[in-house]
């Protein structure tokens, strides 16, 4: 599989052209993150993301002088989408977050790519693939996805604390793998981190994030207990006693309700 992975990006003609872009002012450009995650697990791609080794106004420079369609308004992150096709694509200059808070950040720009990898939430979602077909995987991310291993880059309190968030794409990224595979002590801290996650996050952004797990290849996981999995895990225990007392009806009737339906069908077929 990855011996021909760069083939499965470069037939596109968008990818190709946006790498030649680059290619041609002698920027460094390398394919990342969760497209390189989904093909190396044989799911189907749909975004494809690019980290460059240029500060973003250069990234709009290069798309403006071949008249390439384009939004910034995630530049202060280093983060500007090309349009080509009516598809998009995220181009993120190479960066160091610091003093995070949740969905902010503050960032600095890096000439490093271990720094950029390094911010990454998870070692599977920090593989980097170069043009000529080279794999850069600092955190050995590739060994976690064959191990059926979600594993968060540096320690997990910290990473979790930093953007709670986390752990909700935790859960949705165990949907990877038929089976589970739990690193130790993860359940714990993320118990011990549960309640963070509806004092820090908005309904709408947890429903949104339930929602996603639907489109993972075994949602089951995303839903089941780690150790039993006749049994919901304690995060959609704790959603459920949440969303009630409050009467959060749309999280209710459109997100928990699917959970519910899929529980038991998946009960009730063995699966």
């Amino acid at each position: 599989m990855t011996k021909n992975l760069i083939e499965h990006f470069i037939y596109k003609i968008e990818v190709k052209k946006i790498i030649n872009l680059f290619k041609n002012e002698n920027i460094d450009i390398r394919i990342v993150g969760g497209c390189i995650r989904d093909r190396l697990l044989n799911i189907d791609v749909h975004d494809i993301d690019f980290a460059v080794k240029c500060l973003p106004d250069k990234s709009i420079n290069i798309l403006k002088k071949q008249n390439i369609k384009f939004q910034d308004f995630g530049k202060k992150y280093g983060s500007i989408v090309a349009i080509i096709n009516n598809k998009k694509f995220e181009l993120t200059s190479l960066r160091k977050d610091i003093n995070q808070k949740g969905r902010d950040t503050d960032v600095v720009f890096t000439q490093d790519w271990y720094l950029d990898a390094q911010r990454r939430d998870f070692t599977i979602n920090s593989i980097y693939l170069t043009p000529e077909g080279k794999i850069y995987d600092y955190f050995n991310g590739y060994d976690d996805l064959k191990n059926k291993k979600i594993k968060f880059i540096g320690d997990i309190e910290k990473r979790i604390t930093e953007d709670y968030i986390r752990i909700l794409r935790y859960f949705r990224f165990l949907g990877c793998f038929k089976e589970l595979n739990i690193i130790e002590g993860y359940e714990e801290k993320i118990n011990e981190h549960m309640p963070e996650i509806f004092n820090n996050l908005k309904d709408e952004i947890i429903r949104n994030e339930i929602l996603k797990m639907f489109k993972s290849p075994f949602p089951k996981n995303s839903f089941r207990n780690f150790k039993n999995q006749n049994f919901k895990n304690n995060l959609f225990i704790e959603i459920d006693k949440l969303w009630n007392k409050k009467k959060y009806l749309l999280g209710l009737n459109k997100c928990l309700n699917k959970v519910e339906k899929y529980f038991t069908y998946i009960e009730a077929n063995g699966l």
